[in-house]
């Protein structure tokens, strides 16, 4: 959850300079200011290239395209995620199979990563939820023995890091989304694919743009998918905020943590050697609806990230494989709701916050705490 208008009011002034700027350059699409964004967003990371596009979702399959996966190549992956992973998979033909979560990071479980391999299998494509790290040594480990791509959904993790390597620098490719409520936003879509792979970085630039290599001449099928140079311009003027803004969210989500001691809500973990971007404050409940009603009457807004996994979704249900297998990702989406973590929260907003998690009190279940059992948590 986030309030991309409160940034933007408060920051009104220096974004009309930047609109001014773009405006008499007459420049509006992959100009320089495009390709200053491009660098200034690979030198963050640290890596040899970054190509920016329209927005995230194009990323994703973008970054699919140009390490090789085409149609009827299998690409794991886990339905807690936003539809547009499985969305990206599917545009260019291939097949999504799922993978079960760690209950823990609510990532993808690389323990599982071996039971769905097969001849067509082709990539995996890790996602980073709510700003969490997902293990990239264990995925890695398995990829590299069976020559599979790996391409981080890095959509919600602007930031993130494992032993201060920052994700979006552990795959071939890595996809960002630049939607206004990200840690990093811009005023509209955009979004952008980083890689230490000139190869693939010079196939990224022809496929965001009908497959050029030279105006107006196709040298393989690409599409329309071009970051603009007003939303690279902003993208800009916030990227020196991003590690304070980042910062804020954690302060935030430390306030919250201390406010949950003794309610028996499951707040996100810490995971060791990973430093979380803090993009959702996701805790889980037993009693989620008598939770929500809680904060409403305490004038507190929440939310479900995800209300329900894409395996579930009527446009999904009953087609992809592995979607039988998922007994965790299940059982965490009756549970979770999203708490206001954003860092243009003002002070006192965040202790009436924190004051009504703290009057909160789960009630009492055998089957508490984080490690769901999937054994005994069934599909409704």
């Amino acid at each position: 959850m986030a309030d991309p208008r409160a940034e933007a009011l408060r920051t009104r002034d220096a974004l009309m300079t930047v609109v001014e700027r773009v405006l008499t350059k007459g420049t509006y699409i992959l100009g320089e200011e495009v390709e200053a964004f491009e660098q200034e967003w690979a030198q963050y990371l640290g890596v040899v290239a970054c190509v920016g596009v329209a927005n995230g979702t194009d990323a994703l399959a973008l970054a699919l395209s140009a390490v090789g996966v085409s149609a009827g190549d299998e690409v794991i992956t886990v339905s807690h995620t936003a539809v547009a992973t499985v969305a990206a998979i599917e545009y260019l033909g291939a097949c999504p199979v799922f993978l079960d979560i760690d209950p823990q990071t609510r990532c993808v479980d690389p323990r599982l990563i071996r039971s769905v391999l097969s001849p067509r299998t082709k990539a995996i494509v890790p996602v980073h939820i709510y700003g969490q790290p997902a293990p990239m040594d264990e995925i890695l480990a398995v990829a590299d023995g069976h020559g599979l791509k790996v391409v981080e959904d890095c959509a919600q993790a602007h930031g993130a890091a494992i032993n201060g390597r920052k994700v979006g620098t552990f795959g071939h490719a890595a996809a960002f989304s630049f939607y206004p409520t990200k840690n990093l936003g811009a005023l509209g879509d955009g979004g952008a694919i980083v890689t230490d792979d000139p190869s693939i970085a010079e196939t990224l630039r022809a496929l965001r743009q009908y497959g050029w290599k030279r105006r107006y001449i196709s040298q393989t099928q690409g599409r329309n998918s071009r970051l603009d140079e007003l939303q690279a311009a902003v993208l800009r003027f916030k990227l020196p905020f991003l590690e304070e803004r980042n910062q804020r969210r954690r302060t935030i989500a430390q306030s919250y943590q201390a406010a949950l001691v003794g309610t028996g809500l499951q707040p996100p973990v810490s995971v060791r050697d990973t430093l979380h971007a803090m993009h959702l404050f996701v805790v889980e409940s037993r009693a989620r609806e008598a939770l929500e009603a809680h904060l409403r009457s305490a004038g507190i807004a929440s939310a479900r990230h995800y209300p329900m996994p894409v395996h579930l979704q009527p446009a999904y249900a009953g087609r992809l494989r592995g979607s039988d297998q998922l007994p965790i990702t299940e059982a965490l989406y009756q549970r979770i709701l999203t708490i206001p973590c954003h860092p243009d929260l003002e002070d006192g907003h965040i202790d009436r916050i924190a004051s009504a998690l703290r009057l909160w009190q789960e009630p009492s279940s055998r089957n508490g705490g984080r490690h769901i059992d999937p054994n005994r948590e069934k599909h409704p």
